[in-house]
């Protein structure tokens, strides 16, 4: 079996591990990144996800090299597209003019900033990248992990590194290293949390979703097949919901009142008009523009026939069975058939719409919907992973709660302040239907600090979160699971890797000595890594 070693293993090539290989690469030291698909950036690229931010992203509350990554897809669109003059000038240009985020944008576009952002490093031979590749065993010495195997097409390669970050879509290393970590939903009596359920429930988890790209062409014909499962989602209507799930009628998540969606295909208003700012609406009651991803609008006239939009929507959150193993709750057979499930679920949508979705004339049916497996690079149009929301979660030195963020509990000028903050964030309490039957959870947080202790596992000595597995609860996963927060997670993780190693001292060592902590805050601030918030309030 061939062996590789290096200084740091990121296991994971999503949005946090792609932050972490920088942050370790550009301090000098030898990264080896392993990433399942066969691209790397997780939500931003092989999960097809438009950025969710918070309102300031613009300014403040975010890292140094998160604005980059922003930045250099907003200059990908100027250098490559057609823009308009108006929309070039524009600084705070959003490619998609979509509602749900300022950076609505082509997830091959984000692909091609971060493959940017990472040539250096590789070309200088700092940073070594696995692409298709999943970790299958883990080698443990008392509190220490010595190497982690992966496989790629039945060919296993064991990699061994003085710190191993575990950036995983579903915090795959845990298990597989013995390492403590909780699942699912706690007890209201483990952590005082108002919304916990009254019982400790592991399988309880948020749907996953298989998002896809869409453009409509009228009076063209690009019907798929009907899918296998189509019967069954048509008929299905959950007893939460108000109406089939194949349907406009969808609760708010924030009310839980039922509201009825619109969807217009390339509508002509222009796209330059459209503001993004969740705080003020939550931008899903029309559905073409909430998640749009191209805006033809925003091009010289002529140069598309139409936009993209991203369906990554209520119709299309997957929550029958955990995608998860889960001892005694869900096995292997389980997860692939949780996820043929989703992705019939998400076929099925489409289907719907092409076939017999209410228009506003009127009729029914949009045959002219295309899919666009060209945008997500796949073969059968579907995102190459899914969005994963809620991933298994180191049990941690420092455990976030719902104390912590909540504004109902803070005050709208309340803040929870950590000594050993490394990053901020900002993002509402937003839990999606899950998998024990709960409707959405959506209620308003106030700016947070990412504690240094919700990276460190209460154990294990070289191991580090660094992605949606950090110390929080099923709660406020909800909050730190979004692309800024991940982003900083990882560039933390691998910036603390890093330091330990030249320093010769545990991460658990720089939290606890005052000394080491103040330099270690120094290394992140001189990278751009934000700490604390200014004056602000949450939403």
């Amino acid at each position: 079996m061939p062996e590789l070693d290096t200084e740091i293993l990121v296991v994971g090539g999503g949005v946090g591990g792609v932050a972490a290989a920088l942050a370790a690469a550009r301090a000098g030291h030898r990264v080896v990144l392993t990433e399942e698909t066969d691209w790397l950036g997780g939500q931003f690229t092989a999960q097809a996800v438009p950025p969710d931010e918070n309102p300031w992203i613009e300014r403040f509350g975010g890292t140094a090299t998160y604005r980059q990554v922003r930045e250099g897809i907003r200059g990908y669109y100027r250098r490559n597209y057609p823009l308009r003059a108006e929309a070039a000038r524009l600084t705070d240009l959003n490619p998609g003019a979509g509602r749900v985020s300022k950076l609505c944008h082509e997830p091959r576009v984000a692909l091609a900033v971060l493959e940017e952002m990472l040539a250096p490093h590789r070309a200088a031979g700092r940073i070594t990248v696995l692409l298709e590749h999943r970790p299958v065993a883990v080698d443990v010495t008392g509190d220490r992990v010595d190497a982690v195997t992966v496989e790629k097409a039945g060919e296993r390669t064991t990699i061994r590194g003085g710190y191993v970050l575990d950036a995983t879509e579903n915090g795959d290393l845990l298990p597989m290293a013995g390492a403590e970590f909780a699942v699912g939903a706690e007890s209201r009596d483990e952590y005082g949390e108002p919304h916990a359920p009254e019982q400790a429930d592991p399988g309880n988890l948020q749907g996953i979703t298989y998002c896809f790209a869409v453009s409509h062409h009228a009076g063209q014909q690009h019907g798929i097949d009907r899918p296998a499962m189509y019967d069954f989602w048509h008929s299905y209507r959950p007893d939460f919901w108000p109406g089939p799930l194949l349907g406009f009628l969808a609760p708010d998540p924030r009310s839980l009142e039922a509201h009825e969606r619109t969807f217009d295909p390339n509508p002509d208003a222009d796209p330059l008009a459209i503001t993004a700012d969740q705080s003020a609406d939550a931008g899903d009651k029309e559905l073409w523009g909430f998640r749009r991803i191209l805006a033809r609008g925003l091009h010289q006239p002529g140069a598309f026939e139409s936009d993209i939009t991203l369906v990554n929507w209520p119709l299309n959150d997957y929550w029958l069975r955990p995608a998860l193993e889960i001892d005694g709750i869900a096995g292997p057979d389980d997860v692939a058939r949780a996820h043929y499930e989703a992705k019939q679920l998400s076929l099925s949508v489409l289907y719907w719409l092409q076939t017999e979705a209410p228009r506003l004339d009127g009729g029914t049916g949009f045959p002219g919907l295309k899919l666009r497996p060209d945008v997500v690079g796949t073969a059968d149009g579907l995102a190459k992973s899914a969005y994963v929301r809620e991933s298994r979660r180191i049990r941690a030195v420092t455990t976030v709660t719902e104390h912590d963020v909540s504004l109902d509990i803070l005050g709208p000028t309340g803040r929870k302040f950590h000594p050993d903050s490394v990053g901020v964030g900002s993002y509402r309490i937003d839990l999606h239907p899950s998998t024990s039957g709960d409707n959405y959870v959506d209620i308003a947080s106030v700016p947070f600090e990412i504690p240094l202790g919700a990276l460190l596992p209460r154990r294990v000595r070289n191991l580090l979160a660094a992605a949606k597995n950090i110390g929080t609860t099923h709660i406020t996963n909800g909050c730190y699971r979004l692309h800024p927060v991940e982003w900083n997670i990882g560039e933390v993780a691998g910036h603390l890797a890093g330091f330990a190693l030249r320093r010769g001292s545990e991460p658990h060592q720089v939290r606890e000595n005052d000394k080491l902590f103040e330099e270690f805050g120094r290394v992140l601030d001189q990278a751009g890594v934000e700490r604390h918030w200014p004056e602000v309030r949450g939403y």
